[in-house]
């Protein structure tokens, strides 16, 4: 072989080495930002939870006939928290969802409670 050719394979054995290690590269800085990103759920997820206790004791004082709702809400926190699985995690908190939308549904009916601050601040915590 000439050293034209031989340059040329080199070159391109480099090229394609640099290529494989980019490659490399961007695939695990993809993976640790998804891993990063399922974290993140699980935090906001967590505060989340954490909250509905709060939100749970500052209704109850109101709502004494709606025992079944408060109820719904909390096993549905505890089916939540004890998910493991990221489909787990993500059906657990559609039923924690439908809970709470049920819960700030029948806090409609109950003017005392939708003017009271801790109620609407928990309220607004949870959604966001």
């Amino acid at each position: 072989m000439s050293l034209f050719a031989t340059t040329a394979v080199a070159l391109f054995l480099t090229g394609l080495a640099i290529y494989g290690v980019v490659l490399y590269n961007e695939l695990v800085r993809l993976r640790i930002e998804n891993d990063r990103a399922f974290a993140n759920i699980d935090v906001l997820l967590k505060q989340r939870h954490d909250e509905i206790p709060n939100l749970v004791s500052c209704v109850k004082g109101y709502m004494h006939h709606e025992r079944q709702t408060l109820e719904a809400v909390a096993l549905a926190r505890t089916a939540s928290i004890g998910a493991a699985s990221i489909a787990q995690k993500a059906q657990a908190d559609l039923r924690l969802t439908g809970a709470l939308r049920s819960l700030f549904a029948v806090a409609e009916r109950y003017p005392e409670l939708k003017a009271n601050q801790n109620f609407l601040a928990l309220q607004k915590r949870i959604r966001n």
